[in-house]
């Protein structure tokens, strides 16, 4: 019986007993033929594999996650992914779609084509997330149609502003919800629901979203099972109380592990998908409760009944390990052929430009100048209450506090006070909107950064105690069409260059890792203070997120959904 090739004397992953059956693995045509103890007196294999009694596991899957939050390309992320053990993922461009609209996801789709890695699109559903900022694109219902028609879609990306789906049903992303409801019921719909509970959480699962990528707790979590929503689990939920439960609730069905965002650093030195499973088994879930949760779970989430298991007729993506609590991958192999080998050199190929030239050419600002980091307030008194943003290190979320200022002359004396300007300025040319905000916390505590990659608007968010190192920053980025800059003192500390859209580069993974190592240490040496310190920045103008946050149209109490003022009357 001729097949394409055996692999011998393996530990296989057995996905409907969730556990590891001694046997051989014949494959042909780049697909799973037969598992179990026939060997070559059976089979004629072009290629045979020794194994040496490896575990042989289904190759990783991994369906919620933003391409763009690692700042590289398809292709670049493809290259990283394949030698942490990820062979599928469902990625959601909505970062592109903020800025091109629908020209970004088909180019994202266009771009991802010939790389290793199977990449099959979420539509991005929330853009722009809220109608309190300004974008580059949009994404109507038009789009979708459109989207649908391209063969490479898997589901509509999260809905991010759940506050209007629950208070406003002619909401354009309620109308969404109908019309996928009335023309693709079997579509998935995944969802961004953080903190909701009882009727408002409810609310949402009845609109037809059902699942939740945000921070959980057991609470949230166990309310979110028994009401029948499918939960991914990122790293920052694994807090020990629900690993816990995890662990010892039979939820097996339920929940997936997912990476959402991954820096270029972290992706460079601690990897992907693979750490999340290895830090699973760390804080005691069985080896194969934590593969499974790799693998099956969110391969089936996503209907992908052709993969995520190692069975005849699945495709032939797996990997060898020889240690299930390292987990360190050996080998990948992908439709059957291998595609990376630990002992081998392993190199990222070099590629040109991807994308069309206006692509290039996005950011549309003039030089900023002093009195563009200028707060005019209309004001007897000399001083005022203003709201302020404060950061915390180990969440993304945001808390609001009241501060007083001085204020001369018809202007609020912030480079005296003990707060940092945050100033937001809209940069695709459409209305010149600006908008400014205090902020204090676990952030900067002198110089400036400023940074196009500023989710999900992407307009140029700029931070800083001085207005000179605020416009060195800022005019550096507009220069250099897009990016992260930071200054101290007149000196620019640390570029990292995002020519495509404002939010790519297309630098090889290894290059951009050490930029953002570089970037990351800068801002560090400032005072910022984040387990994961670029979304802290780049989450400062996400008006979806609790919960004061800012945009080019204001300050954004989130979860009123609604702009506020800087200044307190009275």
């Amino acid at each position: 019986m001729k097949i394409d090739m055996l692999v011998r004397d393996v530990q296989i992953f057995n996905s409907y007993f969730k556990k590891f059956i001694k046997g051989n693995a014949a494959i042909k045509n780049g697909k799973f033929f037969y598992l179990g103890d026939l060997d070559l007196e059976t089979f004629e294999p072009l290629e045979t594999v020794e194994g040496n009694g490896r575990y042989m596991i289904p190759g990783l899957v991994d369906v919620h996650l933003h391409i763009e939050s690692t700042m590289v390309t398809p292709a670049t992320f493809s290259y990283g992914l394949i030698k942490n053990g990820v062979t599928t993922i469902v990625p959601e461009p909505h970062e592109m779609a903020n800025v091109f609209g629908i020209s970004g996801i088909k180019e994202m789709i266009k771009a991802s084509k010939d790389c290793v890695v199977d990449m099959f699109y979420a539509i991005p559903s929330s853009v722009p997330a809220t109608s309190m900022e300004t974008t580059g694109g949009s994404i109507e219902i038009s789009d979708i149609d459109e989207l649908l028609q391209t063969g490479m879609v898997h589901c509509l990306g999260e809905i991010m502003n759940y506050f209007e789906v629950i208070t406003d049903p002619d909401c354009k992303t309620n109308q969404i919800l109908s019309h996928i409801k009335q023309h693709y019921p079997q579509l998935i719909i995944e969802g961004h629901v953080p903190k909701l509970l009882d009727l408002d959480l409810q609310k949402i699962i009845f609109a037809g979203i059902d699942s939740d990528h945000t921070h959980q707790s057991v609470e949230g979590m166990e309310a979110r099972i028994a009401a029948g929503m499918f939960i991914e689990i990122q790293e920052k939920s694994m807090t020990k109380e629900v690993m816990d439960y995890l662990v010892e609730k039979d939820v097996n069905e339920h929940f997936c592990f997912v990476t959402d965002d991954v820096m270029a650093d972290n992706f460079k030195n601690r990897g992907h998908l693979n750490k999340l499973l290895q830090k699973a088994i760390k804080m005691g879930m069985p080896p194969e409760k934590a593969i499974y949760a790799c693998t099956y779970t969110p391969a089936m989430r996503m209907r992908m009944f052709d993969r995520g298991a190692i069975a005849p007729g699945k495709i032939a993506d797996f990997l060898l390990v020889s240690d299930l609590k390292s987990f360190e991958v050996e080998q990948v192999y992908k439709n059957g052929e291998m595609v990376y080998d630990s002992t081998e050199a392993y190199v990222q190929p070099a590629r040109g430009r991807e994308f069309p030239e206006n692509f290039y050419h996005s950011v549309t600002l003039d030089p900023l100048t002093e009195e563009d980091f200028t707060i005019k307030v209309q004001l007897e008194q000399d001083q005022c209450s203003c709201r302020i943003i404060n950061v915390q290190d180990g969440s993304t979320f945001t808390k609001e506090s009241i501060g007083e200022l001085k204020v001369e002359e018809g202007r609020l004396c912030w480079e005296e006070s003990e707060y940092a300007l945050i100033a937001t300025f809209e940069r695709y040319g459409k209305n010149g909107n600006c908008a400014h905000g205090l902020i204090t916390g676990d952030i900067l505590n002198r110089g400036a950064v400023a940074t196009t990659y500023s989710h999900d608007n992407h307009n140029l968010l700029v931070i800083g105690h001085n207005k000179d190192d605020m416009m060195l920053a800022a005019n550096e980025v507009i220069r250099r069409q897009g990016g992260i800059c930071c200054v101290d003192n007149g000196e620019i500390l640390s570029m990292l260059p995002l020519p495509v859209g404002g939010i790519l580069s297309e630098e090889p993974l290894d290059v951009v890792g050490g930029q953002v190592e570089e970037l990351t240490t800068a801002l560090k040496s400032l005072g910022y203070k984040h387990y994961n310190i670029i979304m802290s920045l780049s989450t400062l103008s996400l008006p979806v997120s609790p919960a004061l946050k800012i945009t080019d149209q204001g300050l954004i109490h989130v979860n009123e959904g609604k702009i506020v003022p800087l200044i307190l009357e009275g």
